[in-house]
């Protein structure tokens, strides 16, 4: 089987259970992925202008133009878009114009149910185009940020205690505390926290040049500007307890039920209230269980994140396990708030996954 009979494949079994077929425009608002998608991803863009200088980049993936798409159709109604075709990322001895396909839920309420299905479809799609059965990696960004609401973190602390665990690092990579002099920049330091590096050196910079600041003890403004940069990154706003609550939460491990019954009995322990997101989690387990998928063979960590920034639920990778490099041959998970980044009046419900086919078809293990 060739990718692009894998794409047709994979879409009509997605259209015979409601998904309809879209194909997004390949060039895309660069801006959009640049303001909404992962470090991992924004960096490894295509990107080009139109003749009036707007910038443009090759479509990296999927989900963003697809939920574009369906905000310009004013879809009143839950929708299901299945797709398939290429996508443009630099990669490392892989090459940066590649096949995916995959399918998107949008609007559906039954969040657990709706999960569960895409979980069940992609296993379905994979023994469709003849890949082995693969190793089911699973977490979930909502118990971590009702984990992290409930311990009060302040929201710039959440979203730097989030990034350090999504780009792999956790909470190592944050500083205990913020050093001398931290109170007297605290100012600036807060101002460019979360802007991206390049908007916030230029911020520094200019806040020097209108102070008239050249350098500093031998620094120019430029380095100057590096170094605000690098004590706004870590920054943590953790508190001892805190810290080591999450560090336990880091730890857990297991299936879906022994992660579920660790997550309460930490709850319990401290006092904090996560029972919506668990019920959620273990809601979800049941329809993953009620749809006959072997629920006891997922893995899940709580430590596991996706690299991309847009996802606010349930994730989850399938690895084969022939393959020497880990990587991920499907990937997906729940991202509720991202039409309304895009456009849309109010939070939508959506989930959705995609298949890395040049990692599945007619590739040596």
């Amino acid at each position: 089987m060739t990718e692009t009979d894998a794409i047709v494949a994979l879409v009509a079994l997605f259209e015979r259970e409601g998904y309809a077929r879209v194909e997004p425009p390949v060039l895309q608002p660069a801006d959009v992925f640049i303001d909404l998608s992962g470090e991992d991803i924004r960096r490894r863009m295509f990107v080009t202008q139109d003749a009036a200088g707007a910038e443009l980049c090759l479509r990296p993936e999927y989900t963003i133009p697809v939920c574009l798409q369906h905000l310009s159709r004013r879809a009143a109604r839950p929708s299901g878009y299945a797709y398939g075709g290429p996508v443009f990322r630099m990669r490392p001895n892989e090459s940066g114009e590649f096949l995916q396909a995959g399918l998107e839920s949008i609007g559906r309420p039954d969040a657990a149910a709706a999960d569960a299905e895409i979980l069940g479809l992609a296993l379905e799609g994979l023994r469709l185009i003849g890949a082995p059965a693969p190793a089911v990696r699973i977490g979930d960004m909502g118990l971590l940020h009702a984990l992290i609401d409930g311990l009060g973190i302040a929201p710039a602390a959440k979203r730097r205690v989030i990034r350090s665990i999504v780009s792999g690092q956790g909470l190592a990579s944050l500083s205990e505390t913020e050093g001398p002099g931290a109170q007297e920049h605290a100012g600036l330091l807060a101002a460019i926290e979360g802007q991206a590096p390049q908007a916030a050196k230029a911020f520094v910079e200019d806040i020097l040049s209108i102070a008239g600041i050249a350098s500093v003890g031998g620094r120019s403004a430029g380095e100057i500007a590096e170094r605000f940069l690098a004590r706004a990154a870590n920054r943590t706003g953790l508190s001892n307890e805190a810290r080591e609550i999450l560090e336990r939460y880091l730890a857990i491990q297991g299936d879906p039920d022994q992660a579920a019954e660790a997550v309460r009995a930490l709850a319990t322990e401290t006092r904090l209230d996560l029972n919506g997101a668990i019920v959620l989690f273990e809601e979800r387990t049941g329809f993953m269980a009620a749809r006959g998928l072997e629920v006891g063979a997922f893995s899940f960590a709580a430590t596991f994140a996706r690299n991309l920034d847009y996802y606010t639920g349930f994730i989850f990778e399938m690895q084969d396990p022939g393959r020497s490099d880990g990587k991920p041959i499907v990937g997906g998970g729940r991202y509720d708030r991202l039409l309304q980044h895009l456009g849309a009046e109010s939070p939508i419900p959506a989930v959705g996954c995609s298949f890395w086919l040049d990692r599945i078809v007619g590739r040596p293990r």
